[in-house]
């Protein structure tokens, strides 16, 4: 199913888990690696923990192509909403919470608010197989990120 590398990727499930504990997982910044198939660490660069505001390194690697990236914490709405703006490429990275039932309904998507980068145009071609075939692998590793994550709240 390959798209325009600009279009709002997307992935939910509903977890059997109540929020507060989705939420408490989701802003363990240190467990996303563990979910995702292509981010391999997480760093903060400033002081005072996850708030808006924080900037993350995020460190990516697709086979054996690695690559930095700068994000920013741009919404933070305890136990509803975390969102990041990753400078490097145009995206924004969010997840949303929601009550469902006994559980938790989540929702990962990738816009992208104005247009990708020119880093992100020339790096993705280059070294990733192209722009809409990366959108592509980031959209199936979001379902891989958000299946792991209800895996780890229902233990």
């Amino acid at each position: 199913m390959s798209g325009p590398a600009d279009r709002e990727l997307r992935a939910e499930t509903e977890v059997a888990a109540p929020p507060e504990r989705v939420w408490a997982l989701l802003t363990d910044l240190s467990n996303l690696p563990d979910w995702s198939p292509e981010l391999v660490r997480m760093v903060p660069l400033k002081r005072g923990g996850l708030r808006v505001g924080q900037w993350y390194l995020g460190i990516n690697r697709r086979k054996a192509v690695v690559w930095p990236t700068r994000s920013v914490v741009a919404v933070l709405e305890p136990g509803r909403v975390l969102a990041w703006d990753t400078r490097s490429s145009g995206a924004r990275w969010i997840w949303e919470l929601s009550p469902a039932g006994a559980g938790t309904r989540v929702v990962h998507r990738r816009p992208v608010p104005r247009a990708l980068t020119g880093v992100s145009r020339v790096f993705a071609p280059v070294f990733l197989g192209g722009n809409a075939v990366h959108a592509d692998e980031l959209e199936a590793g979001m379902a891989a990120t958000v299946a792991r994550l209800k895996a780890a709240a229902e233990s």
